[in-house]
């Protein structure tokens, strides 16, 4: 990023017949959100135009054929296809599909490139964008098919952030998914990501069972004693603050939550529900644990309010501060971590 250049974010639209491309002009209504970053979306302007006249929004953008001729301070508008799309608004369509995974493909392509700086996906359909190129369960998984790391999902408000030990995967699947090298490693990337994403120096990480009660001492089940709790016994002995498993009912009502800056829950729905009855709508999805950054709402297409102007844009301007303040995070840390390696030598 060259002086005085803003942060440039790129921004996927998702699904064509949801609300991502509504939440992402809403939130660009504010002319303030360009003192903070220089959006690039990346669709079409036909598309836009589309849902600027369905919805009756007015936000000016500025089209490009290159991320290089992108404009600071501007709402750039990266045209990744010219041909006339149809929009059929909150209906699921093949169209939908195929031209969100080409406005995410074009989009990570600039991320890989340093060409943006951070990533703000807009929600897709798990269904219709699948194809020969986009073979996977989610955003996360193809983000890290194609970038360099691994992936820990974190669902995330300023209070809250909870992790997943397993994702977008069968329930059937998850016990036998577990293992304690997986737990080790979900864990260390929890812990790394709090350090360098969020300026926290001495991380608190609270684990949860798998198990009701987290087994009753092996009545509903053994996991906890036989594989969870000795592997985190063994992470604490290497100085982590990693603690448990508690019992995931009721942790979170108890709110035992409040005293730990990262939860790790056993699978998708064991940590997401809590969290999306406690933070739906403010939430943000931060794809840690890779080269690059990525964030996104907390919610999917929204088929059922697509075209009527309702959809809450607060969940993305959300992420847009989140990917934003984890890009300033991280190069904050970098540059304390080359100093010291200086001050050794």
């Amino acid at each position: 990023m060259k002086k005085n250049e803003t942060i440039r974010v790129g921004i996927s639209v998702g699904d064509i017949n949801g609300v991502g491309i509504e939440i992402i002009l809403k939130t660009f209504e504010d002319s303030r959100m360009l003192e903070l970053c220089t959006p690039i979306i990346f669709a079409s302007n036909k598309i836009l135009s589309v849902h600027k006249k369905q919805l009756n929004i007015h936000t000016q953008t500025y089209g490009v054929d290159s991320v290089s001729k992108c404009v600071n301070n501007k709402i750039n508008l990266l045209n990744v296809w010219k041909e006339q799309v149809e929009v059929d608004f909150g209906k699921e369509t093949k169209e939908g599909g195929k031209y969100a995974f080409l406005s995410l493909q074009a989009a990570v392509k600039a991320l890989k490139d340093d060409e943006i700086d951070v990533l703000v996906t807009a929600p897709i359909n798990k269904h219709n964008i699948q194809s020969k190129k986009f073979n996977f369960s989610g955003h996360t998984e193809y983000l890290e098919a194609n970038l360099e790391g691994e992936s820990l999902m974190i669902l995330m408000t300023d209070e809250l952030k909870i992790g997943l030990i397993t994702g977008h995967i069968p329930v059937h699947k998850i016990v036998e998914t577990i293992d304690a090298e997986l737990i080790e490693k979900k864990v260390n990337l929890m812990y790394n990501s709090l350090i360098q994403d969020f300026k926290i120096s001495k991380p608190k990480i609270a684990v949860l069972g798998l198990n009701p009660h987290c087994g009753d001492n092996g009545v509903i089940g053994d996991e906890e004693d036989q594989l969870i709790r000795p592997t985190l016994e063994k992470i604490q002995s290497e100085g982590k603050l990693v603690y448990g498993p508690y019992s995931a009912d009721s942790f979170f009502g108890s709110e035992a939550y409040k005293n730990f800056d990262g939860i790790l829950a056993m699978y998708h729905d064991q940590g997401l529900a809590p969290f999306k009855a406690l933070s739906f709508g403010n939430g943000v999805n931060f794809t840690a644990g890779l080269n690059k950054i990525r964030t996104s709402p907390d919610h999917g297409t929204a088929y059922e309010i697509a075209g009527k102007g309702k959809a809450n844009h607060n969940s993305f301007k959300e992420a847009l501060y989140t990917a934003i303040d984890v890009f300033k995070n991280r190069k904050e840390y970098k540059e304390l971590t080359e100093n010291k390696l200086r001050i050794r030598k």
